[in-house]
């Protein structure tokens, strides 16, 4: 996809669905990998998944950094990152990137399966489960704009994890 406006990626924050979330968090001042299997259904092929299977790195805080400071920094990303910088500095939270992680897109590798999504979701959740990874997600996202519903995921994963963050600094004194 070429171009993307605002709609297209409201509409792809609206409708990814993140089926099984990671039982850790992002660490305050570590590097935190997670695993994801992101599924879509292709817009012209009835009965096909696309699996895309990859790693998701959030590296640790640097810095914390100044009040106004509000960069998002993905590496590994395409130009849907940049996007939805554009689209988050406008509509999200900022708050939850004032801890500068840097996100990076890793592993990466794509496949389509000539399945039913419930079937592909299934089979993929019982991996998940018998896997007994704590870093493991399962997302549900839109073919066009994968790299959005892969940056909504790692975003609610920023901010499920800042309370933690935030007593980890208050601890060290660094808040």
């Amino acid at each position: 996809m070429s171009s993307l406006s605002f709609d297209d990626i409201a509409y792809a924050m609206e409708t990814t669905e993140v089926v099984h979330e990671p039982d850790r968090r992002i660490d305050t001042f570590g590097t935190t990998n997670f695993e994801f299997h992101l599924l879509t259904e292709p817009m012209d092929e009835v009965g096909r998944v696309r699996v895309r299977e990859g790693r998701v790195e959030a590296e640790r805080p640097k810095i914390l950094r100044p009040d106004g400071d509000t960069d998002l920094m993905f590496e590994g990303f395409g130009e849907q990152a940049e996007m939805f910088a554009d689209w988050f500095r406008q509509y999200g939270n900022m708050e939850i990137v004032r801890y500068g992680f840097i996100f990076a897109k890793r592993g990466f590798t794509e496949s389509v399966v000539s399945e039913p999504m419930e079937a592909v979701r299934d089979r993929i959740m019982d991996d998940v489960r018998s896997s007994g990874s704590p870093s493991r997600a399962v997302i549900v996202g839109v073919d066009d704009t994968w790299e959005i519903s892969l940056l909504k995921f790692t975003m609610e994963m920023v901010a499920s994890s800042r309370e933690i963050n935030a007593f980890d600094f208050k601890r060290r004194g660094l808040l």
